[in-house]
């Protein structure tokens, strides 16, 4: 039987700690996962979903945008992905009586792992304004009060539509072409949290803003260089692909200030040898100072230029743009700079690059160790001028490999989310609809929230996520949220924002990856695109959590309808009853996507096109790949301080907390901690391991931010690096504290001092 949410919030700021973990997977995976997940759904329910998890013919787990390998294992899955289809599937329920008993002042002080536990919403759900409580509503009413406050708009630029990247592509398309013909470019999406500094500086060096391996590549690969990012909690399913090409002769550089198991040694559950003994993954660990990654690879440029015979000259002649400017400033790295910067030695960084010299087809993945920094999108141009000087994009085995979060953020894109969108786009859109798109530029996150504190923007309209937890500077977005007029989330499940609402609010519960969908038109299934561009279906089977859910399409095909009205010669029915109509349009819309309908069909589905990676051929301004030279930049620590770098838990994806353990860094039943080098925990006056600070960030604003109550652990983190989980640091992140170029939330460099409490 599935267990009960827990009755009482459980204290979060008294963990257990002990050492680090030096493997990952293995049995404890499998025994965590199997209790979890039957604490959610059963032991029938749990066997019958589970084995239906990135299969051909089943659904697309919601837990990352890792891709699915050609022949898959019967549980073609990892642990917290486990725990996201579980937390989905689950058989607990918020009903209208839970809400009656709670309200909106009690969820307020409840933390994000209680409201998550308590299940599956099942019935739309009102706040009016001045109400304490939600209280049921109409789908009918719902729509009515959206309108009703969108037609009172002075602009449709006072909206706002944001979108998680658990929404399918369908699902997106249809949200994007609602808010166009509303009249606004208002998408702020979680790429702009994330990714956004991986697309600014891809878009503007290769021509596409995308990664240019597949899953193959990695297995080509000779080196593989794993920058900033943490497979073994954040995309556990990479390590079976980095598993495979060490098998095949990788070797695999991993660039963190933590050291992370996954990286060490991976115990593969689905062999009885990986099982027993594991895989050693990392060849060599660069343990590197945060903000350092552009000083390293600048460096490893010159050290590459100053090696005769290293350049790949005809692929530089034939292919790129710039070469001469990125060379003069790359002959000028300094490696006393670049020691300072980075925090490694220089023996180090010389058997880094023999392992580079050595290889011939060379990978870079990263995730967002890499791209929440000021100079974030500086230090993604120097990893493809580090790939461009070797010829390694365009070529087997080699490429650029940012890897995403959501189960379909880079579909989302795709299909059109975007603040910022393509005039060409908005040709095809306007060519196949019949209407005029608006051309300005729109809001991403940080701007919408500040639109919202100002009294600029009055609706808030999200589709997923948890914007109030996983937006920077928790106070100020708390504060701009409850300016709004009217605030709507589109949720499978409760959390903190729909504790933080505007004048009025609503809740609208939906069906998630799961569940069948069942429309006028007969049983549906919707698409994602993955980290690397493949196109696949996904089809729930269980039945839905409640008889009062609709589908993503299905709600915004309703709104359209009642918003737009008349106006719109858009099929709106139409693509309610058959998603098949949506894909038609969309592959007369967005270029790859032509004779949609048939080519999903097929098992695993399609790759879209890249032209860097399949022709050599790059769509930028200059028609080449651009070596770019940008000053170099790292964050300067002042005596007494350290950079602190926001992080996941194990148990925790994103916003959303699964348990209070985070097995692999030996942290249990508590999230109120912050990982501190002892070396640095003795220079600020002797912090002991169990003692208990205030973070306090330190800005230019002059703002004090303070995240109260953490428990010091000492840990093996870079020397003046520390590291928290969020959301409960994200008040430290100041709201204009972001990447120069992409406007991304600077999470992982943050100066904080520790202030010891009595």
């Amino acid at each position: 039987m599935a267990g009960k949410p827990p009755s009482g919030d459980p204290v979060q700021d008294a963990p257990q700690v002990e050492g680090p973990k030096h493997a990952a997977a293995g049995l404890p995976a499998i025994g965590h996962t199997l209790r979890m997940a039957q604490e959610q759904m059963g032991v029938r329910r749990t066997a019958l979903t589970l084995l239906r998890v990135n299969q051909k013919d089943g659904f697309d787990c919601p837990g990352c945008a890792w891709p699915e390998p050609e022949h898959r294992h019967k549980a073609e899955f990892c642990e917290n992905g486990a725990k996201a289809v579980a937390e989905e599937a689950t058989l607990r329920r918020v009903t209208p009586d839970f809400f009656a008993a709670h309200p909106v002042a009690d969820l307020a002080r409840r933390s994000g792992y209680w409201l998550g536990q308590q299940g599956r919403l099942t019935h739309p759900m009102y706040l009016a304004e001045g109400a304490e409580r939600y209280e049921p509503v109409t789908w009918e009413r719902a729509f009515d009060i959206v309108a009703d406050e969108l037609d009172a708009l002075g602009s449709p630029d006072e909206a706002l539509f944001y979108t998680s990247g658990r929404t399918s592509n369908e699902a997106a398309f249809l949200y994007q072409l609602f808010a166009r013909e509303f009249g606004t470019n208002n998408l702020p999406d979680c790429s702009n949290m994330c990714h956004e500094s991986s697309g600014s500086a891809l878009t503007e060096t290769i021509g596409i803003g995308k990664g240019s391996v597949l899953l193959e590549d990695l297995y080509k690969s000779d080196l593989i260089i794993v920058a900033g990012q943490n497979p073994g909690t954040n995309h556990p399913r990479m390590l079976s692909a980095l598993e495979k090409a060490k098998a095949n002769g990788a070797k695999i550089i991993t660039v963190n200030p933590l050291p992370e198991a996954g990286m060490e040694r991976f115990k593969n559950p689905q062999t009885p040898q990986g099982m027993l003994k594991g895989t050693a993954l990392t060849d060599l660990f660069l343990q590197i100072r945060l903000g350092g990654d552009q000083a390293l690879f600048r460096l490893l440029n010159k050290l590459v230029l100053d090696t005769e015979g290293a350049v790949d000259e005809d692929f530089v002649r034939e292919h790129t743009h710039g070469y001469e400017e990125f060379a003069a400033a790359a002959r000028d790295a300094d490696w006393d700079e670049t020691l300072a910067a980075t925090g490694l030695d220089r023996a180090r960084i010389e058997e880094a690059l023999a392992m580079v010299l050595a290889s011939e087809r060379t990978v870079v993945c990263w995730a967002m160790g890499l791209t929440q920094h000021k100079h974030s999108v500086p230090t993604i141009r120097e990893v493809v001028n580090f790939l461009l000087l070797r010829g390694n994009i365009g070529r087997p085995g080699a490429g650029v490999c940012p890897v995403r979060g959501h189960s379909n953020v880079q579909g989302d894109r795709t299909m059109g989310i975007f603040e910022r969108p393509a005039p060409a786009f908005l040709d095809a859109l306007e060519k196949e609809f019949g209407f005029a798109p608006p051309r300005e530029h729109g809001l991403d996150v940080v701007r919408a929230i500040r639109a919202l504190r100002d009294g600029e923007a009055k609706v808030f309209f999200a589709m997923g996520g948890n914007f109030v937890s996983a937006s920077p500077d928790t106070e100020v977005t708390e504060a701009a949220m409850r300016r709004a007029r009217l605030t709507v989330h589109v949720s499978t499940k409760l959390n903190r924002s729909h504790a933080v609402t505007g004048a009025r609010a609503l809740i609208l519960p939906t069906l998630g990856r799961t569940e069948r969908d069942l429309q006028g038109g007969g049983e549906q299934f919707v698409t994602v695109e993955d980290s690397m561009g493949m196109v696949h279906a996904s089809r729930g089977r269980l039945e839905p959590a409640s008889g009062h859910l609709l589908s993503e399409p299905a709600i915004v095909s309703r709104l359209a309808r009642r918003v737009l009205g008349e106006r719109s010669a858009t099929p709106w029915e139409e693509f309610e009853k058959d998603y098949a109509t949506i894909r038609d349009r969309i592959s007369r819309v967005v270029p790859g996507f032509e004779d949609f309908n048939a080519r999903v069909e097929r098992p695993g589905g399609f790759t879209l096109p890249h032209a860097p990676r399949d022709e050599r051929r790059f769509p930028t301004a200059t028609g080449k790949a651009n070596f770019t030279a940008a000053p170099v930049e790292y964050p300067e620590l002042p005596e007494g301080r350290l950079l602190l770098q926001t992080l996941r838990s194990h148990d925790q994806y994103n916003t959303t907390i699964y348990g209070l353990d985070d097995r692999y860094r030996g942290i249990k039943n508590g999230r109120r901690v912050v990982l501190v080098n002892p070396a640095d925990a003795r220079d600020l006056g002797g912090l002991a391991d169990g003692a208990y600070v205030d973070l306090v960030s330190e800005w230019s604003d002059g703002v004090e931010r303070r995240a109260t109550g953490f428990r010091v652990v000492h840990y093996p983190t870079a020397r003046g690096c520390a590291a928290a989980y969020y959301p409960e640091t994200n008040v430290l992140v100041p709201l204009d504290a972001t990447a120069d170029t992409s406007n991304t939330p600077a999470s992982k460099s943050v100066v904080v001092r520790l202030e010891a409490r009595p």
